[in-house]
């Protein structure tokens, strides 16, 4: 199989997006699962004590970048197999 000048750029700008996704994964902390809220710990200077409390923060999981990911592959292959050159 040969690829073509625009089936190369096409299988580049996939594999650039799906680095970048994973990229972004690692920066938002490499968990697995996505996560909306996180339990922090607070003090109470006027009482003296520690106590935890929910906060919302989106920290993004390793489920939905596998899911970008997957769509990524499926639009690239779509792309690759219909800019693919006719020539017997």
């Amino acid at each position: 199989m040969k690829i073509n000048h625009s089936q190369k750029r096409t299988l580049i700008i996939g594999l650039i997006l799906i680095a970048i996704s994973l990229l972004v994964w690692i920066g938002y902390g490499s968990e697995i699962f996505t996560k909306t809220e996180v339990l922090i710990e607070k003090n109470d200077e006027l009482l003296g004590i520690s106590y935890k409390e929910w906060k919302d923060k989106l920290i993004l999981g390793l489920d939905y970048v596998l899911g970008f990911i997957g769509i990524i592959v499926i639009m690239v292959s779509i792309l690759l197999w219909k800019q693919r050159s006719k020539s017997i």
